[in-house]
């Protein structure tokens, strides 16, 4: 079992009308409303009387609905759709010391984004997401969780031009997340998630990984949950090495490869939480109440019900907005419909 503490039930709310309790969240970013987008548009554009204070009430503004979207949807923990950020590295990288932007990169199709370069040492000048975590909770009834960007991620998607590897330069921003997470637990966070993408692509630096996560976990109070976001490739390739990390919950992508990798989790025991994906993010059907419950029950494979959360697979905000919703409903109505089926004893976990 996990050497580490139990800091799921904090999470329960405190009417919760079943004895089982499955978690339900978001794994964070969700579909901008259009006319947030055009808000800024019209801040960049010097033909209008609309300034960053404008924009700023925007934002507040698409963060105070879409935070209200979530909590309409029964989540237990919810997150305001990262609707202050733009791309999970540019937004960073902006507010970290030692980093510059040159441009637009393709990355697939025609999607693009800013990719950076680290032209000096990088450094900690002034707080990422306090200020937005602490708007989230002041507008929410309900736990919020803050995703952030994990420091391999940031090191691997981005041109180095100072340090000697990609290895020390994710070393030393594992050190700035570290702070970022202390200044967010003084200011009340209890939940962060750790997003780190490119171990999926890049799979024989889970050491490295488990390094940064060493850093970021040092000085951490032990009632805050910690959780590691990873979504897409070959999850055999760092498995079981991901379980000796020090985070208490995995958030992984299944619900868009039908489960295919799910029994790569069986041998040897997953002795962590499970943040499983049972709604797929690249598919705009809505799956049904049922389909998900059945998504659900074989998270039970892995672990038992008081270590499961249920998630989407990874974020939503590519999806037309009313289907993320429905999806996000759907989601917390199927976990339910669950947990009262546990309750009354017809589902076998054994």
């Amino acid at each position: 079992m996990s050497d580490l503490p139990d800091t799921r039930e904090q999470f329960r709310p405190p009417e919760h009308p079943t004895d089982h309790f499955l978690m339900t969240t978001v794994v964070g970013s969700y579909p901008k409303p259009k006319w947030l987008n055009r808000a800024k548009e019209l801040a960049e554009d010097d033909d209008h009387d609309f300034d960053d204070e404008d924009l700023a009430e925007a934002l507040d503004d698409a963060a105070r609905l879409i935070t209200d979207e979530h909590v309409r949807a029964g989540l237990d923990v919810v997150v305001d759709g990262e609707m202050r950020r733009n791309e999970m590295v540019e937004y960073f990288a902006d507010r970290i010391d030692g980093y510059e932007f040159n441009g637009p990169v393709k990355v697939w199709g025609h999607n693009y984004f800013d990719k950076p370069s680290v032209v000096e040492e990088v450094g900690y000048d002034e707080p990422w997401l306090v200020d937005e975590f602490e708007f989230t909770t002041g507008v929410a009834t309900r736990p919020v969780k803050v995703p952030i960007t994990g420091p391999y991620t940031l090191a691997s998607w981005s041109f180095n031009e100072q340090y000697d590897t990609e290895e020390e330069l994710a070393y030393e921003l594992a050190d700035l997340v570290n702070e970022e997470i202390n200044r967010l637990v003084e200011a009340g966070a209890r939940y962060i998630q750790i997003d780190e993408p490119a171990l999926a692509t890049t799979p024989d630096d889970h050491a490295i990984v488990g390094e940064c996560l060493e850093h970021i976990a040092d000085g951490v109070p032990e009632d805050v949950r910690l959780g590691l976001h990873v979504c897409y490739g070959d999850y055999s390739r760092i498995y079981p090495e991901i379980l000796d990390m020090p985070v208490h919950e995995y958030d992984l992508e299944l619900a868009n490869g039908d489960y295919e990798q799910l029994d790569v989790f069986k041998e040897p025991e997953f002795t962590k939480d499970l943040a499983l994906g049972v709604v797929d993010v690249h598919d705009s059907e809505v799956e049904s109440v049922e389909e998900i419950k059945e998504n659900i029950v074989r998270g039970f494979e892995v672990v038992p019900p008081e270590r499961l959360t249920v998630s989407p697979d990874c974020g939503v905000k590519l999806l037309p907005r009313e289907v993320a919703y429905r999806k996000m409903e759907n989601m917390v109505q199927a976990a339910r419909e669950v947990e009262a089926e546990l309750d009354a004893g017809e589902i076998d976990v054994a």
